[in-house]
């Protein structure tokens, strides 16, 4: 039996009867680190059975801090998760038999083999080695692995090394799959391939998944719905489209000449109902944009101001995302996790 037929099989083995459409719950959900940093803060969503979930936020903004929760790493210190109606503090053992986790980082030993990697996650799940050797060969072939499973990790590109982690992450035939930045430093190319991965698992194998990402493109592209989480708090959730039509019209983007503020002038123009300023640049949001343009350049011309740039084009998760936060994404503020750990070292430093 071709691999990807037999994770089918098996994936399908595994599905509950009438499995609640609500595979992973969250109410309240919050974490407090050293009872000061509120990485994540009173967070409600839910996950539909057989949907690829994702958290869109810049890095600090509180995604891995949900996925270490939710898969049982990190304790909440407020409120409940559950996942296929397994609480994830009570029982945590219950979660982590039912999910599969591809983190950010890289984790396989690089001292070892692409198959020997597999089979040391096999061994953690205690996964019998009679059936881990032969489920390890099926999911080294769905992830085109298997002309370099005898050789060592240290050789593989990124790329290859995050098809490994999928394959480790498939192991104990999981019916929710976590992923964690799944594309991080990937060139285009393959970050374009392992779309394509995310893609199969949901489209074959009715696959659940949730995955963090900062790539606003991936977000687009891969997901069914995305929340976007904002210094540890979710401003909106919605499928990209429905989010992208929020907006209500076209986006009219320009720039003039002299350093002047012209959000006033811009506003009183018809048609516009919104307008934003970001380093020097104009976004307005008109309900028509092919007859707002002409109005605004005019409108300026008549006060003496030059057009240097503007186009027109139709939303994006960008302006959607400056919309629900107030900034873009690229100027999202660092870490706060970041910054707190690098505090925390320079107290200790301090201390030696």
């Amino acid at each position: 039996m071709k691999p990807r037929e037999n994770l089918r099989k098996l994936t399908k083995k595994l599905k509950v009867n009438n499995m609640s459409e609500e595979v992973i719950k969250a109410e309240s959900l919050t974490k407090v680190f050293n009872k000061s940093l509120v990485a994540v803060d009173h967070i409600d969503f839910s996950v539909k059975q057989g949907e690829i979930f994702g958290f869109l936020g810049p890095n600090g903004a509180g995604k891995t801090t949900t996925i270490n929760m939710l898969i049982t790493v990190l304790r909440p210190t407020e409120g409940k998760a559950s996942i296929l109606g397994y609480e994830i503090v009570k029982q945590d053992t219950d979660v982590r038999n039912v999910i599969g986790v591809v983190p950010q980082e890289y984790t396989a030993d690089e001292d070892l083999t692409g198959f020997e990697n597999v089979i040391l996650c096999a061994d953690l799940y205690g996964i019998p080695r009679k059936i881990s050797k032969k489920r390890a060969m099926e999911l080294l072939e769905l992830v085109e692995l298997v002309p370099f499973k005898d050789k060592k990790v240290q050789t593989y590109s990124g790329g290859m090394r995050r098809r490994l982690e999928l394959a480790c992450g498939l192991i104990n035939r999981p019916k929710v799959l976590f992923l964690d930045e799944p594309t991080l430093g990937l060139d285009v190319q393959t970050r374009a391939a392992t779309w394509n991965y995310i893609r199969m698992l949901k489209k074959e194998f009715g696959m659940t998944l949730f995955m963090t990402t900062h790539y606003l493109e991936e977000a687009d592209a891969l997901c069914d719905r995305i929340a976007i989480i904002d210094r540890g708090k979710i401003v909106v959730t919605g499928s990209p489209e429905k989010l992208k039509n929020s907006l209500g019209g076209d986006i009219i983007t320009l720039s003039i000449q002299k350093d002047v503020d012209i959000t006033g002038l811009v506003k009183k123009i018809e048609h516009v109902k919104e307008v934003k300023k970001e380093n020097g640049m104009y976004m307005i949001n008109s309900e028509n944009g092919e007859v707002t343009a002409p109005l605004i350049i005019e409108a300026l011309r008549k006060e003496g101001h030059v057009v240097t740039r503007l186009s027109l084009t139709k939303p994006t998760l960008n302006e959607v995302y400056l919309q629900y936060t107030g900034k873009s994404m690229r100027d999202a503020e660092e870490s706060r996790e970041t910054v707190f750990a690098q505090r925390l070292a320079m107290r200790r430093a301090r201390g030696h």
